[in-house]
């Protein structure tokens, strides 16, 4: 009774019966395993099956995890096998392991042009589930603005200055630095191949017009949906772990109107400083460029910020979530920035702009 496990086959007349014996813990891990993989062998087309356990002198998860396998493995279509002569030191045990599901058998990939559009369908799908989330929350904010609007005591300043502090001031030395860089080599670049026709002045007006309407709107756009974007969606995403997101909505408060709101505010203020336009030559470029790109940035600014708080309410209760979250808000974010950069540049050209 209290020596090795042991597994045998008993008279049943027609039916399938098994009796295990002995000690079924983890120190007879390797026994116990050729015992169970043995006796799923025996699954027949048998009326009934029984696993007889009342002499088992002792059993952990280890043992209980292996009789329950062998249950499923001799259970077959409408033929359930059963365990029968269960002590009631361990039924608790078992049936605790029967709750367990199976680990699903992982499909074969195989690539197919149906699997491929299957594919292609789900992320135009899940492109889609994204510009509804978007709207959503767009509406959410324009929601809250209105109720801000008529009861401005009820504005988070403070909250709003620290994001602002975050986004804006501390991000402006990295934001310069990097423009001047791109600003610099464009100038390199232009020089070096414009001087081949004797037009090296108009390296000028090449530098002006693509900083101030794409390039830097543009570069400053993705700095800030890595830098801050990532950062609001990790944010956001740990508070939505830790349950106080549902903390706020029972003391009677609004997320999007204590979370979302001020970050939101502290991008188009503060996303895009004028001081990442530094590299403008007011000699060479008119006006409306300067104008388009500083029309293009706090819409950018938004849409950076609509992505980022979108993608931090969406994280479930797991460090996974929150790191596949956090990656699809810059990845999410830089899309449709580039996205909105080329409908404006669509709409400035119509314009004559």
């Amino acid at each position: 009774m209290n020596g090795d496990p042991i597994l045998e086959p008993i008279a049943q007349g027609n039916a399938l019966a098994l009796r295990a014996s002995g000690s079924w813990t983890a120190p007879f891990a390797s026994e116990l395993e050729a015992i169970v993989s043995r006796a799923e062998k025996l699954a027949g087309s048998r009326p009934n099956i029984f696993i007889d356990v009342s002499r088992i002198s002792r059993l952990d998860t280890f043992g209980a995890w292996l009789i329950e396998r062998l249950r499923r493995s001799l259970t077959q279509g409408e033929i359930e096998a059963k365990i029968a002569g269960l002590s009631t030191d361990y039924a608790s045990l078992v049936e605790e392991v029967r709750r367990v599901r199976s680990a699903p058998v992982a499909e074969s990939t195989q690539v197919t042009i149906t699997g491929m559009l299957d594919q292609v369908g789900r992320t135009v799908a899940s492109l889609g589930d994204t510009v509804t989330s978007l709207i959503d929350m767009f509406g959410a904010v324009l929601v809250a603005s209105g109720r801000v609007l008529r009861r401005p005591r009820d504005f988070r300043l403070t909250s709003t200055v620290h994001h602002l502090e975050q986004v804006c001031w501390r991000a402006v030395p990295i934001i310069v630095l990097i423009t001047f860089l791109i600003g610099c080599i464009i100038s390199q670049q232009g020089i070096f191949h414009f001087r081949k026709f004797g037009a090296d002045i108009f390296v000028v007006d090449m530098l002006g017009v693509l900083v101030l309407r794409e390039i830097g709107v543009l570069l400053v756009a993705i700095m800030v949906a890595g830098r801050s974007g990532s950062a609001y969606t990790a944010e956001l995403g740990s508070m939505k772990m830790r349950e106080e997101i549902d903390a706020l909505r029972t003391m009677g408060f609004d997320p999007i109107e204590v979370l979302v709101l001020p970050r939101l505010l502290a991008l188009i203020i503060g996303g895009v400083d004028p001081e990442a336009f530094l590299l403008r030559l007011r000699d060479a470029i008119s006006i409306d460029h300067f104008t388009v790109g500083l029309i293009k940035a706090p819409v950018m600014a938004a849409v950076i910020g609509l992505v980022a708080c979108v993608e931090g309410l969406a994280v479930q209760g797991s460090a996974e979530s929150l790191g596949q979250h956090t990656t699809a808000s810059v990845v999410k974010g830089i899309f449709f920035v580039i996205v909105m950069d080329g409908v404006f540049a669509i709409f400035f050209a119509s314009i004559g702009m």
